[in-house]
């Protein structure tokens, strides 16, 4: 017992004793000033570990315990830099961070001496390529138009584009590199639900507008819709969408606080709420409580904004739910002019542990449940698909093009593209990049000019290899992607195409009387367009 105690306090006892002994010679031998100081400091450190009483560690082996908080404190910065192979995802992979980084540079993103994956594990994935490859497409002309009848301005959008970042959750200078990225190469930038800031008008880029619950940028100071603001605000040419919020991947179901102590006057004011408050986006929408209101309210936007596309985003949750409002859109005739679809797998700058890991269902799942509902309704047509979560790559592009969106979105790729290193430390306010940041200091150095060269980059060259890949396959553009072409290993001996893994309602099945699928049946039955 003497023993255990004896080495657990040897340290701390030593740097006493060498205190004690050096002081007396530090007059005569100016150069033991500095041990002395050394080892005195720590003596001090460790008499505060014995008589704080927080940490049991510290207090049982005083100084020498400090080493473990220390090490925790940056063990995911050696896991990152040193530990992790280079197909770890957590949650993106260096490889997947490289490729952008490198695309983002205009730098070449080829692989020498052949795959690092394991081609025979299951849940492998890749495209089938054809013996007559087509010529490879301008991959500028990879757009689709979105607005169905009920729209007066149809706007044609890029098949890749940013996904919704407010404004307070990203720093002033990433929304302009984002935004000015966004002009040049011609595609949209969402807006997220934090409203449209000045940053986001700077350089003219097209706008995505997501209107979430808290309605910022449009409410009343008790947080309902103000439609006189949004009118306003929506009417401006930079808008060319507007994007209603039911749901995000990371934290389906979950409202959010911006603490007020976050709440800068620039937030203040781009998000019309006032200063020295929390700033609360709540878990459900005001301005309608069922799915019949919903789609009341999705005609009433289009009007207000002049007949611009009006759409919303989700991340799937109870099937019958999204079936409700399928059914809404028969019983009322108002259709929106696209879903886009968000994974549980989405990022976002904070969230609960048990939200981000265990509610929502991932991307793919979600977006075949939509997909198969309008085709089975006879709406797939009417009604375009975006979707987003984890999309980084062109192969992560064609993966959900052919399970049935039509456009993807990506927010953390362009995260990474803009500087962002995976340091996960977006909801402390101390970005090391100056990307999720509003600490002055650290997105001063963030570089826009260079950083919107980067964007645009990374779009463009990603694009391009998109074309490749499709040209491989023997296709031309990416609508021409469907399930057939994605192969996927479901044992170490066994493939199947994604067409013959997942159910792919046909067109007005779901009308029928009788249906093949009874999961689909069930669902369509349980639906209700009085609640959600």
């Amino acid at each position: 017992m003497s023993f255990c105690l004896l080495s657990r306090y040897a340290f701390f006892v030593s740097c006493v004793l060498l205190t004690v002994v050096s002081v007396p010679f530090m007059a005569n031998h100016p150069g033991l000033g500095t041990f002395t100081l050394l080892v005195g400091a720590l003596s001090l450190l460790g008499i505060f570990d014995l008589l704080q009483s927080r940490h049991a560690v510290r207090r049982n082996y005083p100084i020498l315990g400090n080493l473990r908080y220390l090490i925790e404190k940056i063990r995911p910065e050696i896991r990152q830099y040193l530990l992790e192979s280079d197909r770890e995802e957590l949650p993106f992979s260096r490889a997947q961070r490289s490729l952008v980084y490198a695309r983002a540079k205009n730098e070449g993103a080829d692989k020498p001496f052949g795959t690092l994956i394991d081609v025979y594990r299951p849940g492998f994935e890749f495209i089938g390529h054809s013996m007559s490859p087509a010529a490879v497409s301008d991959y500028r002309e990879f757009r689709i138009v979105i607005g169905g009848q009920q729209c007066r301005q149809p706007y044609s959008a890029s098949i890749f584009n940013i996904s919704a970042m407010s404004f307070g959750s990203l720093s002033a200078n990433a929304i302009r590199a984002l935004n000015q990225g966004a002009k040049q190469g011609n595609f949209y930038h969402d807006t997220g639900e934090g409203s449209i800031s000045s940053y986001h008008r700077e350089y003219g880029g097209d706008l995505v507008w997501e209107l979430g619950s808290g309605y910022f940028g449009c409410r009343h100071e008790d947080g309902s819709f103000d439609a006189d603001r949004f009118a306003e605000q929506a009417g401006d040419p930079q808008v060319k969408m507007i994007e209603i919020k039911l749901s995000q991947g990371a934290k389906p179901g979950h409202g959010g606080i911006l603490p007020k102590h976050k709440v800068t006057p620039e937030i203040a004011a781009t998000r019309g709420v006032p200063l020295g408050q929390d700033c609360i986006s709540p878990a459900s929408h005001s301005a309608f409580h069922n799915p019949l209101e919903m789609m009341h309210f999705i005609a009433r936007l289009r009007e207000l904004s002049g007949g611009k596309p009006v759409g919303f985003k989700l991340c799937m949750g109870h099937p019958w739910e999204f079936m409700g409002i399928a059914k809404a859109m028969l019983e009322t005739g108002i259709l929106p002019d696209f879903i886009v679809v968000d994974g549980k797998e989405g990022g976002t700058g904070a969230a609960p542990l048990e939200f981000t890991d265990h509610i929502g269902v991932p991307l793919r799942e979600g977006l075949l449940f939509v997909h198969n509902t309008l085709v089975g309704l006879n709406l797939r047509d009417q009604i375009k698909i975006g979707a987003s979560g984890k999309i980084v790559s062109a192969f992560d592009i064609a993966g959900v093009l052919a399970v049935g969106a039509d456009w993807v979105n990506s927010a953390r790729g362009f995260m990474f593209a803009v500087g962002c290193i995976q340091s996960q430390s977006c909801h402390t306010n101390r970005c090391p990049t100056g990307v999720a940041t509003q600490d002055a200091l650290r997105q001063r150095a963030l570089v826009v000019p260079d950083k919107a060269e980067r964007v645009y980059n990374f779009h463009r060259n990603t694009l391009k290899a998109l074309a490749e890949m499709l040209a491989a396959a023997g296709l031309q553009h990416p609508s021409q992607l469907k399930a057939h072409h994605l192969v996927r290993r479901v044992s170490e001996t066994e493939i199947r195409l994604l067409s013959q893994l997942h159910v792919f309602l046909k067109p007005g099945e779901l009308l029928q009387a009788e249906m093949k699928s009874e999961f689909y049946g069930r669902m369509w039955q349980m639906a209700r367009t009085d609640q959600f």
